[in-house]
């Protein structure tokens, strides 16, 4: 009978840590699977993605997370993940349009490095490169892996990296720094899996916003820098890119999409938002364009 009491004891205790492990999760509740599910829907008809490659890409990196031996419930990374984003009043958000790179060196010449260093800096997957380059530290990465080598992967904070049917080979690729890194996130577009989320969002870009809505605080100021969505696409878009150019018609197809969705989310946060010299404020409903020199007046004052 004693041993049955404490047996009952220790099955309430686990039960308590359960309720409290999910608890912790509801308070970041990244998964948005059923309100994304139309736009993927969507997505898949016109593009001809094929749902199955997209399910073996999320197994695939599954698998993957189960031989790190960690992070199978990732309650501990989202949440130092939102304490760091939730430490500075401005975020910086890098997209990888051409005026990445002109914007980035406005920064280092008219904002010191050590008020850069301050500010949260977060990128879409090649853009990675060039701050890498610039020495100015990335808290997150947001990758599918075709834009980024090892060493951003390393050189990032943390590294949220999305796995779908196009990029199976990258995610092999990766599979070493995925295991061996300690602050990784993984997300699919379809149906999430164990630690495998599914936060919304398309492209990379996208991506970052529709997983940033439950931990942003509604004070925070969004500062979009190389979100040139307009038809052309910059440099540091792929490994193998050496000058910016036109987008393909697929391309362009994506970033049309991404528009679409970052104008549905932006409907449902209250923060301010910021396109920094980009042409992509005067294509949305949402946002405000400013010059660079507004942008400097407002993250130093």
């Amino acid at each position: 009978m004693i041993f049955l009491k404490e047996r009952r004891i220790q099955n309430r205790l686990i039960d308590v840590n359960l309720i409290q492990r999910a608890k912790s999760m509801d308070i970041i509740d990244i998964n948005k699977y059923y309100e994304f599910k139309p736009w993927y829907e969507r997505i898949i008809a016109d593009f001809g993605f094929d749902i199955n490659l997209d399910r073996e890409a999320r197994d695939l990196l599954l698998n993957f997370f189960k031989k790190r031996k960690r992070d199978l419930h990732i309650t501990d990374t989202l949440q130092e993940f939102s304490t760091r984003i939730q430490s500075s009043s401005n975020i910086l958000i890098y997209g990888c349009g051409p005026s990445l790179e002109r914007t980035v060196e406005k920064m280092r010449n008219n904002i010191g490095n050590s008020y850069i260093r301050k500010q949260v800096h977060l990128a879409a997957d090649g853009a990675a490169v060039l701050l890498r380059e610039n020495h100015i530290p990335v808290l997150g990465v947001f990758t599918d892996l075709d834009g980024i080598t090892s060493k951003e992967f390393h050189y990032a904070d943390f590294v949220i990296v999305h796995g779908h049917g196009d990029n199976l080979n990258k995610l092999n690729e990766f599979q070493g720094d995925i295991i061996q890194k300690d602050n990784v996130i993984g997300t699919t577009q379809v149906k999430p899996k164990g630690p495998i989320l599914n936060p919304g969002g398309f492209t990379d870009g996208d991506r970052i916003f529709y997983f940033l809505r439950e931990v942003l605080l509604p004070t925070q100021k969004l500062y979009l820098i190389g979100m040139d969505f307009n038809g052309k696409i910059g440099k540091y878009s792929k490994q193998n890119y050496t000058e910016n150019q036109e987008a393909s018609l697929v391309k362009r197809k994506k970033l049309q999409y991404a528009t679409k969705l970052l104008d549905a989310l932006f409907d449902k946060i209250n923060n301010e938002i910021y396109f920094v010299d980009s042409t992509l404020g005067a294509e949305t409903k949402h946002g405000e364009y400013i010059a660079f020199k507004e942008f400097m007046k407002k993250l130093t004052h």
